[in-house]
């Protein structure tokens, strides 16, 4: 689990830190706070990963250099990188002796590293697993993303209601990055495109009058277990070529001076800026499309220096397009081998083509991008050309199998047509690459027969799927030390690189003392969380209540709204027998909900104002505590996962792409409750039907609801609990000073469709919480399936996913 710490070891480790605090921090260690010895350790940490670093990038630049993936992604979501450093580096318990001997503690050091949050959720917390496990494996791949001087905003609650501030990450300095400036690029945007052809006849065009922007690498290394490979991730930044304007400074012009440097650098400034306008939609597709093109140039480099011809750049290097946010790279290849490598469209096109791989994100058509033509013809000409021709020799391919049908041309064109033409990203990505994949079994079965269905028909030999993963490095070595420990006592530790090991569990299920130690460690969990809640909010919670959590991103489909309706019906029903017998339990919800998102943040305000009234009732608070915890982010998923005991996994079905967090609840011994969604269906064929709590449609009910013509009051007649929960909102309870502040959730339910039909899966879902609640109280039996769900999470290692990338995608092997 860790190098064997002997005092040579410490000592050395001691020195180099005391070092650091010397020669980078220019301070002795006396006048150092907590925030000069996290920065002192964390340098520490960086110097013993670099040599393993250096090794791995001049394997790169061999002759014999193997093929190598370049995963392309807008997010990724990396917590603290310290903990996870020591861990994979083996140097954890050393550096915990090395600190004690100074009088300082370790965890003291690692509370005060900033998340380096540069993702919204899931789609970017499964990139940051996905280089853990690359690494591990020692395969030849490398992140690259880009470095946003603001990550996820900092969640704020006010008076229940969510306020959004800036999240500067990198306010105290960065330790783990390195900058490469001998590695800039140059992005262009604007301009025009002029077109001519040679004496041959051969045509060339060339993009003119661009308005350049530097594209600045920072480098961070990404060490695998044990440290045989350290991979990079690479972000990149926006820099002014022109920088500061000294004769308008000089002219008393101060302002513009400084404008166009600070225009240039607001395209890496924030994470996904608000798109409902025009500039704000702009400032997207240039985030993409500076990504795109510093990625690609970097790729062409490498090649180019292996001295190869262009033609077997598909044998040498593969793109991982993660969801269609990077899919502005298929034109921008095809716009770098064409104008400036100067193949002919076919050979470009034939290059292009075997060197992406596409994975689709969602089953939410209204979530797959669209770009104005307009947009994209004025930002990127010269790409606008190279799409139109795509989608021209796209159509006659659909053309030659499906003579004269018109609708599949319209309905399959790249360029949407009717109104204000659109450039539909998702197609472009499909087209252009040589594989699509989804990201768990009954997503892809989805994406296949109903997304883009007319897709599969025509390259069925490209659609597959990669059911996603977690690192048991982050989510068990690292968050659940206990738990780790307890696990590798009975079974060795080859389970940290092999997760398939934890099978040998199952025999302990049997083990009466072994469940006990189980308990004891779930129990432990919870006292670190409610201390953790108790500094956060303030409020005291009940450790042997159930620890019901509900921890993602704020969204509809996602259901939030649907655990607060069952926490008012649990809190009529105490209400209206305070002297019953109840099983206590505590409701946590956590997340963040896109600025814009109206209902979104109105659901939040919900379960604040819920919170409210339930933790202050002295006839219910003894049952029933519901919480928000402000500020979701990967260190508090760190807290709550280990102590969670239900595991909240309910969005409609045939709504949810895979989900990863059912994955790492799971693997701590949480038990799910949730509909047949995403990778719920591969969880429940794993751990068993008796291990987890599946309630209300499947995608074959939603989809017959739909069709048959649903009418959400069929499922809240006069006096069922759902009813009398809305009648409650309905009244103003849960907030008098606003009465009809929650009319439009009340409304999404009752005169809106309830398009993610909450009311048709109420009862299943509260008759499955009732169960819970008999069956929590039988604590033996429930430590027993909680072992049988870590025992049966083998298949849920991303290093498994990545194995399969490695051999049914990107075709690349170990260094």
């Amino acid at each position: 689990m860790a190098s064997k710490v002997t005092k040579t070891a410490v000592k050395k480790f001691k020195e180099a830190f005391q070092k650091r605090v010397d020669m980078t921090l220019a301070k002795d260690l006396s006048e150092c706070n907590k925030h000069d010895l996290y920065m002192a350790l964390a340098y520490t940490v960086r110097d013993l990963q670099v040599e393993a670093w250096k090794k791995t990038n001049h394997k790169l630049s061999s002759a014999d250099a193997p093929k190598r993936m370049y995963y392309i992604s807008l997010e990724f979501l990396m917590g603290r990188t310290l903990g996870n450093s020591l861990i994979n580096c083996g140097f954890f318990d050393q550096a915990d002796s090395a600190l004690k001997e100074l009088g300082v503690e370790l965890e003291d050091l690692l509370d005060e590293e900033m998340d380096a949050g540069l993702g919204n959720g899931g789609l970017g917390r499964l990139a940051a697993c996905f280089l853990d496990s690359i690494a591990s494996l020692d395969l030849p791949g490398f992140g690259s993303g880009i470095r946003y001087d603001y990550g996820i905003f900092r969640q704020k609650i006010d008076h229940g209601h969510q306020l959004e501030e800036p999240d500067n990450w990198l306010r105290f300095g960065n330790p783990w990055e390195v900058v490469r400036p001998e590695r800039k690029r140059v992005v262009k945007f604007y301009g025009h495109v002029e077109c001519y052809k040679d004496h041959d006849g051969k045509q060339w065009c060339t993009w003119v009058d661009t308005e350049d922007v530097l594209a600045m690498p920072y480098d961070t290394p990404i060490p695998g277990f044990s440290m045989g490979t350290v991979n990079t991730l690479r972000l990149w930044s926006a820099r002014s070529i022109f920088g500061f304007n000294l004769t308008d400074f000089n002219q008393g012009d101060f302002i513009n001076a400084n404008i166009q440097k600070s225009l240039t650098e607001n395209i890496t400034k924030v994470l996904y800026p608000n798109d409902n306008n025009y500039e704000g939609k702009e400032l997207r597709l240039k985030q993409q499309y500076f990504l795109a093109s510093a990625t690609l140039a970097d790729m062409i480099e490498d090649f180019k220096e292996l001295g190869l011809p262009m033609s077997d750049l598909p044998k040498k290097a593969v793109c991982q397009l993660n969801d269609t946010h990077p899919a502005i790279a298929v034109p921008e290849l095809m716009r770098l081998l064409m104008d400036d490598e100067g193949l002919t469209w076919d050979e470009a096109w034939g290059i292009s083509r075997q060197v992406f791989a596409y994975t689709n994100h969602t089953l939410l058509a209204e979530a797959l991008e669209k770009w104005s033509v307009d947009l994209i013809e004025n930002l990127l000409p010269r790409h606008m050309q190279i799409i139109y021709e795509i989608n021209y020799h796209f159509l006659r391919e659909v053309a030659q199998k499906y003579p004269g049908d018109n609708d599949r041309q319209r309905d399959m064109s790249i360029i949407q047509e009717g109104g204000e033409k659109m450039v539909r990203m998702a197609y472009l990505a499909i087209v252009g690459s040589f594989s699509v994949n989804g990201v768990a079994a009954m997503h892809t079965e989805l994406l296949k027969h109903d997304l883009v269905r007319e897709f599969y028909d025509l390259y069925p030999e490209k659609f597959n799927n990669k059911t996603n993963g977690i690192t048991p490095r982050r989510w068990l070595r690292k968050c659940n030390p206990e738990l780790s420990e307890l696990i590798t006592s009975k079974i060795g530790d080859k389970w940290v690189t092999d997760l398939d090991e934890l099978q040998k569990l199952i025999p302990f299920a049997k083990d009466k003392a072994f469940r006990k130690e189980i308990s004891k460690i779930k129990k432990n969990n919870k006292i670190r969380l409610a201390e953790y809640v108790k500094n956060l909010t303030g409020d005291e919670l009940d450790v042997n209540s159930i620890f019901d959590i509900q921890v993602k991103r704020l969204h509809e489909y996602k259901r939030q709204l649907l655990n607060i309706l069952h926490a008012i019906h649990l809190y009529q029903k105490i209400k209206a027998n305070p002297k019953g017998h109840y099983t206590p339990r505590t409701i946590i919800i956590a997340g963040k909900a896109a600025p814009g998102y109206y209902m979104a943040k109105l659901i939040i305000k919900m379960v604040n104002s819920v919170s409210a009234i339930v933790n202050n009732d002295p006839e219910v608070n003894k049952f029933l505590k519901v919480l928000f915890l402000p500020n979701y982010s990967v260190s508090m998923a760190e807290v709550l996962v280990p102590a969670t005991d239900l595991s909240e996994q309910i969005s409609t079905a045939g709504k949810e792409a895979s989900g990863t967090g059912n994955m790492k609840f799971a693997l701590n011994g949480a038990l799910t409750i949730g509909t047949l969604d995403g990778a719920n269906v591969e969880i429940k064929d794993a751990v068993g039907d008796d291990n987890i709590y599946i309630f209300g449609l499947d995608v074959d009910g939603v989809t017959s609801l739909n069709q048959n013509g649903y009418n959400p009051h069929d499922y809240m007649p006069q006096g069922s609990h759902l009813k009398n929960a809305l009648d409650l909102i309905s009244s103003g309870f849960f907030c008098p000073e606003d009465p009809e502040l929650f009319r439009p959730l009340v409304d999404s339910l009752t005169i809106g469709g309830d398009h993610y039909k909450l009311a048709a899966d109420f009862e299943s879902y509260s008759d499955s919480q009732e169960l819970v609640s008999n069956d929590f109280i039988k604590e033996d039996d429930w430590a027993k399936r909680a072992i049988l769900n870590i025992a049966n999470m083998g298949g849920f290692s991303s290093d498994r996913t990545i194995k399969q990338y490695a051999e049914e995608i990107w075709d690349i092997k170990p260094y």
